[in-house]
This record gives C-alpha cells, structure tokens and sequence, in this order.
C-alpha cells in the first residue's frame, strides 16, 4: 500500500491542533464557570460578610473551639472572644494564620483536626470556606517543625545552584501542607539580599543575583502550585533586600534608583507572576524612587496600584505583611492602615493590631464615602476566585487517614537530607579537611545550646569523642578561656558561630581558639558573612545558612569526609574592613 508521509505528518498536525483547540476550548469553560460562580457567590454576600473576607488573622489554640482557660484568655485579651469558632462567628473572616506561637501547630493529626474545625466553623456562619495559611519558608523561617518534613531554607538551595532542588524541596513541602488542611504558604521570599547587613532578610533570600534569585523563585512557585490546593506567596514587594533596618520594629529606608529597582529587586517578581503565584505580599518599606511621599509601601498606591498592578501587570491577590509590625503602624493608627491599605491596591488585611477596630473601621470608610463597596468587590473577588481555584468550594477539609502516608514520610525524609547534602559551601580550607580518621577527639563549642549538641552528636554518631561547650552569642572573657581550657587534648576543635559582624566577642573566641595550636573548623549556621572577620585564623570555614538538624549532620559529613562539599555561595561575601571589596565572590566553593 502506498504511504503518503506528507498526508501523515497533515493529520497528525491537525490532530494536535484539534487536542489543543478541545483543551483551550475546555480552559475557556472553565473559566467562565468560575467567574460565573464568583459573580454568584459575591452578589449573595452582605457587606459585613464582604469586608470579613478582607481579613486575615490568628486564633490561640490547638482545635476550633478550644476551651483550654489559656487559650479562651488569650482569644479574650486580643479579640474579645474565646475561641476561633467565636471569631469566625463574629467576622466572618477570609482567612486563618497558623503559628506555633498561638499554639496551632503541636503534631500533624492535630494540625489536620483544627483545619477541618476552622473550615467546619467557616462554611457554617458564611458559607465560604477559609484560607488556611502560615509562614513555611524553611530554614530560618518555619512553623511546624518535625514530623513535619524539615527542608533547607531559601539561601541554602540557593547555594545548590539548581532551580530544580528547589522545586523538588516546594513540591514536598506543598504536598505536606496540603495533607494538613492549610491552603495557602507565605513562600517563597523574592527578595534579593544585597546587603548583608540586613537584619530581617539574609538566609531567607535564595541569594545577591537577581536572576539567580529570579530563577528560584519561579521554581519554587511552580513546585508549590504544581498540585492545586496550595497558594503561594512572593514576598517582600516592591523588594526588601537592601535594608539595614527590621521593619518589625522600624520603618526601613531603600535608596535604590527606579533603575536599580528594575535590575535588582523586580525580577523575581516579574518571574513569579510570569509563574502564575497566586499572591504577593507587601512590605513595610519606604522606597523613594517609587513613591516620593514616603509612605510604607504597604500603604502606597504607586507601588501597589501604579507598580505591581499596572506595570507589572499582576491582577491576583495582594497581601499586607503582618499589620502588627511598627514599620507600618509608625505614623499612622490601627484604624487608618486598613483603609489607607485598601486604598492602596491591598486586597487582605494580615493579622490587624485590633481586629474589631480596623473591621469598624473598614465599615466606616465605606458608610463614610471613603472607600467604595465596588472597591471592596474587586479585592473579594479575588480572594473567592483564588479559593475556587484551590478547590476550596468543592471540598474544603483534609482528610485525617491521607496525613501519615504524607507528612514526614521516609521518602521525604531522604530527598530533604540529599537536598541538604548539595548546599554545605566550604568557603576556605587549608588542606585540614576532610579529617579522615575512625575517630578522635574534638571540642565543639561557639553558639546555639541546639546546634552545639546536634553538632556534638553527630561527631558521637561517626565514633569520635566530643566535648560540648555552648559559649552563647556573645561570649564572655570567662568563656573564652573556659573554651581555650576545654581545648588542651583535643585533635580538632569546631566552632559554631553566628551573625558575628553584631556580636564581635565570637572573633575573639574563634580567634583565642585558633591560639591553642588545634586546628579550628568554624561553622556560619546563619549567615555566611562571619568568615570575613576570621578569615586567617581558621584552616577551614562552611557555610550551612541555618541551624537546622538536616544542616548541621551536612556540615559535620563535610568536616568528616562523609559528604563532601557540593554548595557554591550565592552570594558576595565582602570584607569585613571594606565592604566595597568582594573577599569571596558569589559562585566560589571548594571541594577536595
């Protein structure tokens, strides 16, 4: 029979053509049935039910209706309820926040158990199912800690130089989250750390490189995402990588050019919403090249409306950081940062000082003229369109038997230490490492009672012999001569060492220690930064970029031989005398 290759190759183009053209045609639909839905549903709502939905914001205790007298205190003194189910009751509210701090995350089953109590609470007294939500960025920044999973935090994968362990660490953690009942992660941070004196961002950012950062970011929104029933959240909008200031507590000042805006802070968000995050968080931040009145960018409708919407094109949710933080709350009162919020482009209002004053005071804006309800509709309509696309209207609860087959599984537990295993970053070595002995001897002191006893035990674990001696944050003359005195007979010594540039007494430990002749290994478990105050005196020096379990047997694995060195800095290191002079450039790591 005669073949007609041209006539194949026709047919199957059309039949591509058809698939694609049935699956566009079936994303059409469904689009118009959510926006059908969103309409139906906003048209139904009360005013008071639309401005509860504009709220999000914690409740103490480990269940919805806790009776624990601890909690029902609690609730009374910030909310003037007893309980979550009380609060939803009250305000209707769009949105519940989980931190171990309100005691919300004890164990996976219970975490589980209060979702579908919120949830149960939520669809009773409105009808519209919540957004579940807490701040799991990993590494520094974690709210429920094991069983749950335990992941490298954002500058650690950054130093893998891999977008895809990222995406591969997002997609676990999402899957876990998702098995609990939240809905909605405050992950990942797009800022770009350029300043190393920054004092609420460093770890928590994938690294100095704007398209480096770019790159993370998008994989871990996609990682996220990649199953459904999970948002995630780019933070700090416009960018919050070059302060020197903590905006929990201040008003923190960026002086980037509009330029220096578009080259080094917008391009992880551009790559994010180019992702299809489903929400952007704001920041507490003066930047004056975008908004010359000074206002936080939280309040700023050049930034939000003129930037973020307009510019950048982004029609999806828009979060406030935490409405607690005196970097927003500095000027103006609890009663105005809503509405001037609101105003700004903000759909949800995050964890208010008083949530019955700023609901009150949101009502009065309204009833006043000062904002309008065609206002609140739009940022309503973004949330129910956001929760249609969770599928939170169709089945809003976890379910109990799915969060031990999920949750802190050995599978899980595998791919975070093999992820952990490829961001340890030797950054100086003088030929001291790998110590390839059966064991041994070695003193392990320096910072962090946890950190010193996970480190020393892991030294126990590979046969040697450890001494343990925490000298704190900022050790005293005493403790540097008890850590001198523990050193005598010891063939190594290990020196746990964190945000040394504020704390200077732990250069003069490290360098008291290296006095004794034993060779000192010193360990940055936060930032990578303290190298450039020591960088003579040690013979080798890693970066792990947290304290974490999975981090620190990384780093003693480095140390040992066991697991040799796979990160790369993804940052600058500048010297300590000289900041303008890059000491380690972003890229360096050592092997051997």
């Amino acid at each position: 029979m005669e073949t007609h290759p041209r006539r194949t190759v026709l047919a199957a183009a059309l039949g591509a053509a058809a698939a694609v053209a049935t699956a566009g045609a079936a994303q059409a639909h469904g689009d118009r049935e959510r926006r059908r839905f969103v309409k139906r549903r906003l048209k139904a709502m009360s005013l008071e039910e639309k401005v509860g939905q504009l709220f999000t914001t914690y409740a103490y205790g480990r269940t919805a209706d806790t009776a624990d007298p601890a909690d029902v205190a609690k609730n009374q003194a910030d909310h003037g309820v007893d309980n979550a189910v009380k609060l939803l009751e009250k305000y209707r509210l769009g949105g519940v926040i989980y931190f171990a701090w309100s005691n919300n995350v004890a164990d996976p089953d219970q975490i589980t158990a209060l979702s579908n109590g919120l949830q149960e609470a939520a669809t009773a007294s409105c009808g519209t199912p919540l957004l579940i939500a807490t701040d799991q960025e990993h590494g520094l920044v974690t709210r429920i800690g094991p069983p749950a999973t335990q992941l490298p935090g954002a500058m650690a994968l950054g130093a893998t130089h891999d977008p895809e362990v990222a995406r591969e660490a997002a997609a676990v953690a999402g899957a876990e989250l998702r098995a609990m009942g939240l809905n909605q992660n405050f992950a990942p941070d797009a800022d770009v750390n350029v300043n190393p004196a920054n004092p609420v961002i460093g770890v928590r950012s994938f690294g100095s490189d704007a398209e480096h950062v770019a790159g993370f970011v998008k994989a871990q929104v996609e990682g996220y995402q990649a199953r459904g029933g999970l948002g995630s959240c780019v933070k700090h909008f416009p960018g919050h990588g070059d302060t020197e200031d903590d905006s929990h507590a201040e008003l923190p000042r960026i002086d980037h050019t509009y330029e220096e805006w578009q080259a080094i802070d917008a391009p992880p968000f551009r790559a994010a919403i180019a992702a299809g995050v489903d929400a952007v968080m704001t920041a507490h931040i003066q930047f004056p090249a975008l908004d010359e009145s000074l206002r936080p960018a939280t309040l700023s409708e050049p930034i939000l409306t003129g930037l973020l919407r307009e510019e950048l094109g982004y029609d999806g949710v828009v979060f406030t950081d935490s409405l607690q933080m005196e970097g927003v709350r500095e000027g103006y009162g609890d009663d105005r940062v809503p509405v001037l919020a609101l105003q700004a482009g903000v759909d949800v209002l995050l964890m208010p000082q008083d949530i019955g004053l700023a609901y009150d005071a949101v009502l009065a804006a309204v009833a006043g003229g000062e904002l309008t309800e065609r206002r609140i509709d739009e940022s309503v309509t973004r949330i129910l369109d956001l929760k249609y696309r969770l599928g939170l209207f169709r089945d809003p609860y976890a379910d109990p038997e799915e969060v031990g087959e999920v949750v802190g599984v050995p599978e899980h537990l595998e791919a975070a230490q093999a992820i952990s295993d490829r961001t340890t970053t030797m950054v100086v070595n003088d030929g001291t490492l790998p110590v390839v002995t059966d064991g041994g001897f070695a003193l392990v002191t320096g910072w962090g009672e946890t950190t010193t006893s996970v480190l020393a035990d892991e030294f126990g674990r590979r046969g040697w012999s450890a001494t343990r001696l925490v000298t704190g944050i900022a050790p005293t003359q005493a403790q540097i001569d008890a850590a001198v005195a523990a050193a005598e007979g010891q063939g190594l010594i290990v020196v746990a060492t964190n945000g040394v540039a504020d704390n200077p007494a732990q250069t003069d430990l490290v360098k008291a220690l290296a006095a004794t002749g034993v060779p000192v290994v010193a360990l940055g478990v936060r930032n990578p930064y303290d190298i450039a105050h020591f960088t003579d005196d040690v013979a080798a020096y890693l970066a792990t970029y947290s304290y974490a379990a999975d981090g620190l047997e990384s780093a003693v694995g480095a140390v040992l031989g066991g697991a040799p060195p796979q990160g790369r800095l993804p940052v600058d290191i500048p010297r300590a005398d000289d900041p303008e002079t890059v000491l380690f450039a972003f890229g360096h790591g050592l092997s051997y």
